[in-house]
């Protein structure tokens, strides 16, 4: 069966990057599978890749709409004008697509319509949308949502129930967003809860841990990392011994930076910036924290409780609740409380014991959100939509 993957950035290193590179690697041993970027933004993706999944780049473009294949110049494309203007069509209501101009438009239905059959899975609202509305009847349309649909803007809302019904499935991560969205749009679309999947993971290494909690994103607002450092000043006052590692690169950088030296942490609070070896850094760590404001379902989440990290994180819409099990495999502080979140954490580096029988029941959870089990759900679907499609 030919899968194809639509993908924002297929160079980037986000969460649903991961997620979709996890299915792709998953998939095509009994696959034909193609990953199509509509940008590119570096000369070689971030995460491995099977060799026997492909990746093309749908226009050949960087984020500014400077082509790959040249140097940067905002005068070279005309086209790149309009990039300034709110995009008119549905999909321009999803936030990242603001700097789509009309060639853009173009290309990704070029090669939506060039797809002559099989199945082809759109990775956010704005490609859903242009899916639904573009994309040809001839191929299975599967939209997938990797943050939760209460998140979204009323206008964004309004396109997606509208719209959502053309497709022939839409699959969210967790159990709430699919209440969501069964409230919004019924039963006129296949609706599926289908969560991240992660590699499976060797056991968790036998020895002491470091005295560091660990936690990793996009240095975006949406991550929380500023409510996690001003979590962190109560943290130090009990115990200056332990370090807080944050992983990730983004435009907050500086000002975390500034907020970081403000309250004197600049000893014990490290931004450690992009890693390819979180895994490693899991092994070393103690505890994994998600200061999240709001979630799909945080593929990091899942990998550090693959390492056997116990979790305290924020209960953020959507993601956390559906696998921390509070005083189980972690704790769920309510969301945005940074003296709860301060306390939660005490509380764990002050147990050893507890942070053993979390990190324990850490491993037994993510064992359910290994790739051959999620892979399985993906399959399960495309036969259950092509038998209904054949019997249309």
């Amino acid at each position: 069966m030919k899968i194809r993957y639509l993908l924002h950035n297929a160079y980037g290193v986000g969460g649903t990057i991961r997620t979709v590179f996890n299915q792709a690697n998953a998939l095509c041993a009994t696959h034909d599978v193609e990953i199509a970027s509509v940008y590119r933004t570096a000369e070689t993706p971030a995460f491995p890749l099977d060799p026997r999944v492909r990746l093309v780049s749908v226009t050949d473009l960087r984020h500014d709409g400077s082509r790959w294949t040249g140097k940067p110049d905002r005068r070279r494309r005309l086209l790149r004008r309009t990039r300034m203007l709110p995009n008119p069509l549905p999909h321009g209501r999803d936030f990242r697509y603001n700097r789509w101009d009309p060639m853009v438009d173009l290309k990704i239905v070029r090669y939506m319509r060039s797809q002559h059959d099989g199945i082809l899975i759109s990775t956010r609202p704005a490609l859903n949308l242009l899916s639904a509305w573009f994309g040809p009847k001839r191929l299975t349309r599967i939209g997938q949502d990797h943050m939760n649909f209460s998140s979204y803007k009323p206008k964004l809302k309004a396109q997606i129930v509208r719209a959502y019904p053309r497709l022939d499935a839409v699959t969210v991560l967790t159990h709430a967003d699919l209440e969501s969205y069964r409230d919004a749009v019924g039963d006129t679309v296949d609706l599926t809860r289908i969560p991240n999947g992660i590699p499976p993971h060797e056991a968790a290494p036998e020895g002491e841990r470091a005295k560091v909690v660990v936690a990793a994103g996009r240095l975006f607002r949406q991550k929380g990392f500023d409510l996690l450092i001003d979590a962190w000043v109560q943290v130090h006052e009990r115990h200056p011994d332990w370090q807080l590692h944050i992983f990730g690169e983004g435009k907050l950088r500086n000002r975390l930076t500034e907020q970081i030296a403000e309250h004197g942490l600049g000893d014990v609070v490290k931004l450690r910036g992009l890693s390819r070896t979180l895994d490693a850094e899991f092994a070393k760590a103690s505890v994994f924290v998600l200061s999240s404001r709001k979630e799909g379902l945080p593929m990091v989440l899942l990998e550090a409780m693959g390492a056997g990290l116990p979790v305290v994180a924020f209960d953020c819409p959507t993601g956390p609740a559906d696998v921390v099990e509070d005083q189980v495999n972690g704790l769920l502080i309510p969301a945005e409380d940074v003296p709860g979140l301060a306390a939660g954490l005490s509380r764990v580096i002050e147990s050893p014991e507890e942070r053993a029988t979390y990190g324990a029941a850490a491993r037994v959870t993510a064992a359910g959100y290994e790739m051959p089990v999620i892979a399985a759900q993906w399959d399960e679907l495309f036969q259950r939509v092509s038998r209904e499609l054949a019997a249309s």
